[in-house]
């Protein structure tokens, strides 16, 4: 279960990019895999359980590896019993310090904060990594951890620093309805003394599976999926097995990728209640939706028509969905506005879809798009973060002629398999290898 995105050979490094030749409609169907976001939290929390853990549909990305790495070099026991599942003993962890090197590399790494706090009464992280669209506040995590009981510092080296005497469960009001923060607080506090009480807290679906996951294993919490969230501290824990439930943002791009090539795709693996924020905005674009019981077919019987977007915390429009319906309403007939009310930096990847001759102009958390009338032209391009590299995707597959897209180890942190699956669907996508010296010669 391993992705390298950056190789060496004869002393140069070799960066692999996509090649796709646009203009073609998808159709067949595809599996979605396990959250990104679900297991970004669930594989650090199984260093709570005393015994082995399995945890099934677990996606084969980028992120997930970085997480198992950490999780080995701490020294868990990590085997891959098939493509999906993993079985994680982590009893012989004994030190509550988590690598820096392999910390920076991603966002989630910050969740090691609260997992071992709660193990070990103490944890030093590295301030989190991930794509780079804003500066990564962790304030109310820290607000959190400081109501539990523990005290925090800052190394010269970007090493946090958080220990307890013992933790004691508390009533913190969060300041903003912040997943990071209260998937953090969870994790610190199912083994403090006494009840906890999460207020304003974050309701994505992640929050609700690693709540079950915890449960699994012995914690006793309550209310996650509400604003509400109380956690029974508790001291003992078990083993589990444990599935990760689909990944919303996997499937929604794998909607637009069918919208935006007029296409008509099965999405299979699914929940499509967690989709009802994407399947409106979707319709009301005029795209057709079908919905079944674990599945929705995305189909395009006319013209795309212009929309107004408003990202938002859960059950709202989501912000990892932000670059991708972007690039939809490039497609469509008329001004649309994409109002970005989560991140301040998040419309950094506009510059690459220009280059494809895409109207866009952004003033702060604003994006006004006029709809090309010609469509969109392949061009060199590349991926800024993760969900922006989606969007180079989708605008790639819907263009007219050749697209490149360089920096794909982005896009390799949250989509298992993204080329076989879209020639699965009729797509001509191609990976490329350049050597590191071609490609400087080739800008």
């Amino acid at each position: 279960m391993k992705i390298k995105c950056i190789y060496k050979f004869g002393g140069l490094k070799i960066l692999d990019k996509f090649i796709i030749n646009g203009g073609k409609r998808l159709y067949g169907s595809v599996s979605i895999n396990g959250a990104k976001n679900a297991v970004a939290a669930i594989l650090p929390a199984t260093i709570l359980a005393q015994g082995p853990c399995v945890i099934e549909n677990v996606p084969n990305i980028s992120d997930v590896i970085n997480i198992l790495s950490i999780l080995s070099e701490m020294g868990a026991d990590v085997k891959l019993l098939n493509k999906s599942s993993i079985q994680i003993d982590t009893t012989r962890i004994t030190k509550p310090l988590v690598p820096y090197h392999l910390a920076k590399q991603m966002r989630a790494s910050y969740y090691f904060l609260g997992v071992l706090l709660a193990k070990f009464n103490r944890a030093e992280v590295s301030y989190p990594g991930g794509c780079n669209f804003g500066v990564r506040p962790i304030d109310q995590h820290l607000k959190g951890f400081r109501s539990l009981g523990a005290r925090d510092s800052v190394d010269q080296g970007g090493m946090i620093n958080i220990q307890a005497e013992e933790l004691t469960g508390s009533r913190i009001y969060l300041d903003m309805a912040s997943v990071g923060a209260t998937i953090n607080i969870m994790l610190a506090a199912v083994k403090a003394n006494g009840l906890t009480v999460i207020e304003n807290a974050a309701k994505e679906p992640h929050i609700v599976d690693l709540a079950n996951f915890l449960n699994s294993i012995g914690a006793d919490i309550m209310g996650a999926g509400t604003d509400v969230i109380k956690i029974h501290g508790v001291q003992n824990f078990t083993k589990t097995t444990y599935s990760v439930i689909p990944d919303q943002i996997e499937c929604g791009t794998y909607m637009i990728m069918a919208a935006a090539t007029k296409g008509d795709v099965l999405v299979k693996n699914i929940i499509p209640k967690h989709m009802e924020a994407i399947t409106s905005k979707l319709q009301k674009m005029g795209v057709e939706i079908q919905e079944f019981d674990d599945a929705i077919r995305v189909s395009v019987p006319g013209e795309l028509v212009k929309n107004s977007v408003k990202t938002d915390t859960y059950p709202g429009f989501p912000t990892d969905m932000q670059p991708q319906i972007t690039a939809l309403l490039t497609l469509a007939e008329g001004t649309s506005i994409v109002t970005e009310n989560i991140w301040d930096n998040r419309f950094q990847y506009v510059d690459e879809l220009r280059r494809m001759g895409a109207n866009i102009s952004v003033d702060g958390k604003v994006a006004v798009i006029e709809g090309a009338k010609n469509g969109l032209t392949g061009a060199p391009v590349s991926a800024t973060d993760l969900r922006g590299g989606a969007a180079m995707v989708i605008a790639g597959l819907a263009a007219n002629g050749v697209t490149e897209i360089e920096n794909i180890k982005y896009i390799e942190r949250g989509y298992e398999d993204i080329v076989n699956k879209l020639r699965g669907l009729g797509a001509d996508i191609t990976r490329k290898y350049v050597a590191e010296n071609e490609l400087k010669q080739a800008l």
